[in-house]
């Protein structure tokens, strides 16, 4: 009884790490959702609920010594999905819809392939304590925050902040890890 109780807990336990991510993967379709729905105000808050929970998966993970390559691709569709597709869709809806539709969906259509191509090389690349590139939960964070001025400051700024954005991700800019 104590055997089975012992690899059950350690069964869900592994799987921790794992928990969190989908957490963040289910806030970010959610908060593509609540866009779809007008909810801008609830989109924001879901994405920045999923860098919550992107945050603490890989510290959870390394602290209980459960990482896993699965792992690691999960966080990258993750964070694909939560940091590229989630923060594009707002920024399109409350932006680019009205004011520059067509522009605007080749727009953040780039910043989702290059949040994918980050996403993609960060895997396949050794990890030296430092990324390369913005990392896509960084850019996502800052199209969110971007998005709480989309009233307030002009259409070529969110132009600029997302093409600027796209190209960060995939540069070759080292930034250490904090």
């Amino acid at each position: 009884m104590f055997l089975i109780k012992r690899i059950e807990n350690l069964k869900l336990r592994s799987q921790t790490a794992n928990c969190l991510t989908l957490l963040n993967i289910s806030y970010g379709i959610i908060a593509t959702i609540l866009v779809f729905r007008g909810f801008t105000h609830l989109s924001q808050f879901f994405i920045i609920l999923a860098a919550f929970f992107d945050r603490f998966d890989g510290i959870v993970a390394r602290k209980l010594n459960i990482e896993s390559e699965f792992g690691k691709q999960l966080d990258s569709l993750s964070d694909l999905v939560s940091f590229g597709i989630a923060p594009a869709v707002l920024i399109y809806y409350m932006v680019f819809q009205e004011r520059l539709p067509e522009l605007g969906m080749l727009i953040v259509t780039l910043y989702i392939l290059t949040g994918a191509i980050r996403l993609a090389r960060f895997n396949v690349k050794e990890f030296d304590g430092a990324f390369y590139g913005v990392p896509t939960t960084v850019a996502g964070i800052i199209m969110v925050l971007g998005s709480f001025f989309a009233g307030v400051l002009p259409t070529n700024f969110f132009v600029l902040l997302t093409l600027i954005l796209s190209i960060l991700m995939v540069s070759n800019v080292r930034i250490p890890k904090m």
